[in-house]
């Protein structure tokens, strides 16, 4: 019984062994042909993608090439090897011994790079050129990389040096300008859905076209996550592997229905939209796949607002396509853009959250309910329109008399001529009544300085309570005496505090007499009367007798301990349950 060759993953399986087999990078592969064909080949090369572009393959391809001799064994360097001869077998196999692979990530030292350094002098043992092969390269130390930068801009002649990384930004530039640097693109959808079609073919495996477009769009452009994602997909599937297959491994929701569900938020029908999320969500789609999903067609139909021939991307059926060219031109771009902004912070909020459903839920009542406010040129359109209320008399409005407002502390009159008639009276006197409703809340001065207090205004407090005579109050009129050593500019920044907070005007007048004590001084006062009626204590005045340098620091009264009573009286809560805290 002869043993079976072991499994080996489709993304190893068909990995590129020629530049002919390189998806996608055209321009790296034009680059590399005319310079071996020119014989203008660099002491370095640096590679630099996304994951799974083909960075580590390329570097073996040109390792290969610079090393392959042809099935005669009489060849030079190419960027087209054999494969057949020793060096090509020996070097796709991870063996060749003057081919040397090393992980960057697991050797960050200077000591793995004085190795590199001291085996440079010596020549190759078989073949034409030493090459080392440095993957995830920006793993390096610093010192590692100053150690290896005399070595890299004059190595011997037989020595070439291949890096990749995904990190191109974490590279020095003394590094980087050492080395020919090549940019691998993300594969195109077209050339992506081609390659997962070859390899499928060749497999035998019967898988539509639609779940090829969901492995493509999953895979970000990425090649080796595309063949490894097919590779599960054959595995799931089982024979005819289809679009719904794919979305269930994937954990998808299906695209059809999210695009339903975006209808449904757009035309405010929180209900249906709740049902349909559940239901996606019993099917096995994850709540943020579902939000993310709407995210992205929220996108999309902006863009194909903007560039229609954007539509017809490959990864799109054409039921799909058709439904978005009609969003696009349906729904304007403040809607669409407004919806973006909620979407995002919705999928803030879904990846904090400890329940993940029930924060997409709470995000479409959100999208739901804003989706029919009118725009705000609707909302001037519909004001302007709308016929002013008749009064209670029965006749015109009367127009609120522009002292009565001033003394309400609402607006003052305006000194320019404005509009007539009685709509504009009528606006008077609204705008009266809500400033007399919305001082109402500070009926008295005690009020307003706990105003100041609430806003932390830490030196306009300390201003008001040692520098304020008040004369007279009125909810919106201050008048008062400033103390000698009060800010000139104490009245103005105390009516502009107060408009500020208060959204109404204030009349802040300074007089010259008739004020009565700051509130710091009725306070010193207090605390004085308080601090002498305890002197006259016979106890205390025993004390003081008996120890003259003593002084009475705090008084503490029967009203205040009873507040403290009360305070300490409440029960303690030791271990609070909390529904969060995990077992």
């Amino acid at each position: 019984m002869t043993d079976q060759p072991a499994y080996q993953v489709l993304a190893r399986k068909y990995r590129p062994e020629t530049f002919a087999d390189l998806v996608g990078q055209d321009a790296m592969v034009r680059t590399l042909k005319n310079a071996f064909a020119a014989d203008r080949i660099a002491q370095a090369f640096l590679m630099t993608g996304i994951r799974g572009t083909g960075k580590t393959t390329t570097a073996r391809i040109i390792a290969k090439g610079m090393n392959c001799t042809g099935v005669d064994g009489t060849g030079g360097p190419t960027t087209d090897p054999c494969g057949e001869c020793e060096h090509c077998a020996a070097i796709m196999e991870g063996r060749h011994v003057d081919v040397m692979e090393m992980d960057a990530a697991s050797r960050t030292g200077v000591g793995d790079i004085r190795e590199i350094i001291e085996s440079v002098h010596y020549r190759a043992a078989s073949a034409r050129y030493k090459i080392y092969i440095i993957d995830e390269v920006h793993m390096l130390s610093t010192s590692a990389f100053n150690a290896l930068l005399k070595t890299l801009e004059e190595p011997p002649a037989h020595v070439k040096f291949i890096f990749a990384t995904t990190e191109v930004r974490k590279v020095p530039v003394t590094v980087l300008s050492r080395c020919q640097r090549f940019d691998l693109r993300r594969i195109e959808p077209e050339d992506q859905i081609a390659l997962l079609r070859r390899i499928a073919d060749a497999e035998g495996a019967d898988i539509t076209d639609d779940a090829l477009a969901l492995i493509t769009r999953a895979a970000e452009g990425s090649a080796r996550d595309a063949t490894s994602l097919l590779d599960q997909a054959i595995s799931h599937g089982a024979g005819e592997t289809t679009a719904d297959q794919v979305r269930a491994m994937l954990g998808l929701a299906d695209r059809g229905r999210v695009l339903d569900l975006f209808d449904m938020i757009l035309r405010g029908e929180a209900a249906e939209a709740l049902t349909e999320l559940s239901a996606q969500y019993a099917d096995g789609a994850d709540p943020m796949a579902i939000l993310r999903d709407l995210t992205e067609i929220a996108h999309w139909v902006s863009v194909i607002k903007v560039t229609p021939e954007a539509a017809e991307d490959p990864t799109v059926g054409p039921d799909e396509r058709a439904r978005g060219l009609a969003m696009a031109e349906a729904l304007p771009m403040r809607v669409l853009t407004r919806l973006w902004q909620m979407l995002l912070k919705a999928l803030e909020e879904v990846a904090q959250a400890p329940n993940g459903m029930m924060a997409a839920e709470m995000a479409v009542i959100r999208l739901t309910h804003v989706a029919d406010l009118p725009t705000p040129e609707d909302l001037v359109r519909r004001l302007q329109d709308s016929p002013p209320p008749p009064s209670p008399g029965g006749g015109a409005p009367r127009a609120a008399p522009a002292t009565q407002t001033e003394a309400q502390g609402g607006p003052m009159a305006p000194t320019h001529p404005g509009p007539s008639g009685p709509s504009s009276h009528q606006g008077g006197a609204v705008r009266a009544v809500a400033a007399e409703a919305a001082l109402a809340h500070y009926p008295s001065f005690g009020h307003v300085v706990d105003l100041i207090r609430s806003h932390r205004d830490v030196k306009l407090l300390v201003d008001v309570e040692s520098c304020m005579r008040l004369v007279a109050y009125q909810p919106g009129r201050i008048e008062f005496q400033p103390t000698d050593d009060a800010p000139r500019d104490l009245a103005a920044k105390l009516g502009g505090r107060l408009q500020a907070w208060t959204g109404n005007r204030w009349a802040v007048t300074v007089v010259n007499s008739g004020g009565a004590a700051t509130i710091a001084e009725e306070r010193n006062a207090e605390e004085a009367a308080l601090r002498d009626h305890a002197a006259e204590h016979p106890l205390v005045k025993a004390v003081l007798t008996q120890f003259p340098k003593a002084r009475i620091t705090d008084i503490r009264t029967p009203k205040a301990l009873e507040v403290e009573a009360e305070i300490e009286a409440l029960p303690e809560v030791e271990d609070e349950w909390d529904p969060f805290e995990e077992d």
